[in-house]
């Protein structure tokens, strides 16, 4: 069963060198647009008189459902669907549905990418090597910048979804001890569930995977931060809400931590005054985690599948409870 309409909002999104192509969607209902970006002022137009909206991070809104009566379902390019007001879609009899766990692999991946380049300094060995270094060496190796081993460090994780559970099990593999910070307790967990506060004052690694919401938001702050080690490394690939950035810089700054490598930040793409864009020690990736091209190919399949199903009338991945 097709629906008549289909509008994808901000393509752009999932492809800014069509690399990967739309198409899959197309036998999904009788007429399908694609737009690169949408902005607020152009979604209820571009929505239209759509039965179907696929999305990322274009807020759809309960004035947005208002206006398109005939929104039957938003399908999320994305884990989140904080851009979604779930309240009016449950009120408007709108299926939400998001992505699920797309991404866990290429997220954890990028995790050890940011423990192992401060553990190792292997970039900053590939610059000393570039500048001469090594050429001016005494002795056979040249290794005046600290190293260290993983194996004994102690890796805090909060939040134990599927993300959490694989960046644990990496770690395990690697010989670390393992700390779980989770409002729920899980029935599987084979290692020690801690405090937040816990887990910031005994973390060599803290690493963030929890949700944004009124128990996470800005749970980065100056009094956790006060708790933690001062060698300690600080990794954030979750939402940027959960951090206090001002927060984060002063403490880094004043090395009271030793790194912060953080993919994701509050203000989306990164404003020009966020002090941590200056603060000492502190990488920053432009929100890259999910932006491998296999990671991208099945969320663009998972989407696909999910409307399938909610043509089909079973639905997967609902994340509300529209009212029929």
């Amino acid at each position: 069963m097709n629906a008549e309409k289909l509008v994808i909002l901000d393509w752009a999104t999932m492809s800014d060198h069509e690399e990967l192509s739309p198409k899959r969607f197309e036998k999904l209902a009788n007429e399908v647009k694609v737009y690169p970006l949408t902005t607020a002022e152009d979604t209820i137009s571009r929505i239209g008189d759509a039965e179907l909206v696929i999305c990322n991070k274009v807020l759809i809104t309960d004035e947005v459902m208002n206006a398109c009566p005939n929104l039957r379902y938003v399908g999320l390019l994305a884990t989140g669907f904080n851009n979604v007001d779930i309240a009016a879609a449950d009120k408007h009899g709108i299926t939400v549905c998001n992505a699920g766990s797309y991404s866990t692999d290429a997220v954890a991946q990028l995790v050890f990418s940011y423990i192992l380049d401060h553990f190792e300094r292997v970039s900053e060995y590939a610059e000393a090597v570039r500048n001469g270094a090594w050429e001016q060496s005494k002795t056979f190796s040249h290794f005046p910048i600290p190293t260290m081993e993983l194996r004994g460090k102690t890796l805090a994780v909060i939040g134990y979804g599927s993300i959490g559970r694989t960046v644990a099990k990496i770690a395990d593999a690697f010989g670390m001890n393992i700390l779980v910070s989770t409002r729920t307790t899980p029935t599987d967990c084979p290692y020690p569930l801690v405090t937040p506060e816990e887990a910031f004052a005994r973390a060599d690694v803290l690493t963030l995977h929890c949700p944004l919401n009124e128990g996470t938001k800005g749970i980065v702050n100056r009094e956790h931060l006060a708790m933690m080690k001062p060698t300690a490394m600080l990794v954030n690939t979750a939402r940027g809400g959960v951090v206090v950035e001002q927060d984060l810089a002063d403490a880094l700054n004043a090395g009271k931590l030793a790194a912060a490598y953080v993919d994701v930040l509050d203000k989306e793409p990164m404003s020009a005054d966020t002090p941590l864009k200056t603060a000492k020690n502190c990488i920053i990736t432009p929100h890259i985690a999910w932006t491998p091209l296999e990671t991208r190919e099945r969320l663009s399949a998972i989407a696909e599948e999910n409307v399938r199903a909610f043509l089909d009338g079973t639905p997967l991945r609902v994340v509300n409870h529209p009212q029929q």
